[in-house]
């Protein structure tokens, strides 16, 4: 077995459904196996999934075990010697699969390898980073990337036909070489949600491992589909999670640093956005929610 797909899902059939259309139309050359890990759906995605994909491979959790959990039950049980973790809200076109698996063939270094994403407006989205820094999530949070880049890359500049070495992959369309997830070891089960991917790349970084964004491979992607029906606490999970990361590799001092940047640019965001609400009332809904969302996460990092 070449590939083993593995696919997270939380009630949003109707986009995994596409997304599993979309590889079986546009499938690798090599033999692959597709798993999908439902985390406790309250829609119809496993009646689905049984009904009209029977070639999937389902598990079917009881409860919501987190993303990373999840993951890890359908890797144990997969066979191929690559692994794509993939997002449900995606789409994969024809050299999507089969451009990362020639890829990872023909450069041994490699560890993972990731997509480039598109909006499904056509418009280039984040898919790779640096690795997180307190001195990047402040440039970052101020949004200062506008002015140069630091805190992201600068991606709309790159070639969009050569592969590029980077940090971090996202882990919407991720392939790892199996024999280097089994020496950095699994998703990290502590992170519920967010910022695993982070923590996995960094520790195939931190033996040696490469990374790559590779262009050839393309997909469409949604974003926060699932996320956004719990939309206050997934951000503040987002937070909670890059202070683990920076609790389990950096240390209690940066964790500190990392918190008082936290504190100072919501507070800053605090005292913006009434303002911000004032001047654009059709967006006073929004602005009051991220107003409402900052303020709980003030108060919530004492315990983060």
């Amino acid at each position: 077995m070449e590939l083993s797909i593995i696919i997270v899902g939380w009630n949003v059939a109707d986009l995994l459904s596409a997304c599993l259309e979309s590889i079986l139309a546009h499938p690798p050359q090599a033999e692959y196996e597709i798993w999908v890990v439902d985390n406790a759906s309250s829609d119809d995605t496993v009646k689905r999934v049984r009904g009209q994909f029977p070639q999937v491979k389902l598990i079917a959790n009881a409860q919501n075990t987190g993303f990373a959990a999840a993951n890890n039950q359908a890797i144990e049980l997969s066979q191929g010697k690559s692994i794509l973790l993939l997002n449900p809200d995606t789409i994969v076109y024809e050299r999507t699969l089969q451009s990362m698996l020639d890829f990872l063939e023909s450069h041994p270094q490699a560890g993972a390898v990731g997509s480039i994403y598109f909006s499904p407006d056509g418009n280039l989205q984040k898919s790779c980073m640096p690795f997180p820094t307190v001195s990047r999530e402040l440039w970052r949070l101020f949004h200062l990337d506008v002015l140069w880049s630091y805190g992201l890359y600068d991606m709309a500049r790159w070639s969009r036909t050569e592969p590029r070495e980077v940090e971090t992959l996202q882990g919407a369309s991720l392939m790892l070489r199996r024999s280097a997830l089994m020496q950095a070891g699994l998703l990290d089960t502590d992170y519920f949600m967010y910022t695993e991917e982070v923590d996995l790349c960094y520790r195939l970084y931190k033996l040696g491992w490469k990374l790559y964004w590779l262009p050839e491979s393309k997909i469409t992607h949604y974003g926060g589909q699932s996320t956004r029906q719990v939309a206050t606490r997934m951000f503040l999970n987002l937070y909670g999670s890059k202070i683990l990361f920076f609790r389990k590799h950096y240390g209690e001092k940066k964790v500190r640093q990392y918190k008082r940047v936290l504190d100072f640019s919501s507070k800053i965001r605090l005292g913006i956005l009434p303002v911000a609400a004032v001047l654009r009332p059709g967006q006073c809904e929004k602005y009051n929610e991220i107003h409402s969302n900052y303020a709980q996460l003030i108060k919530a990092l004492p315990t983060l």
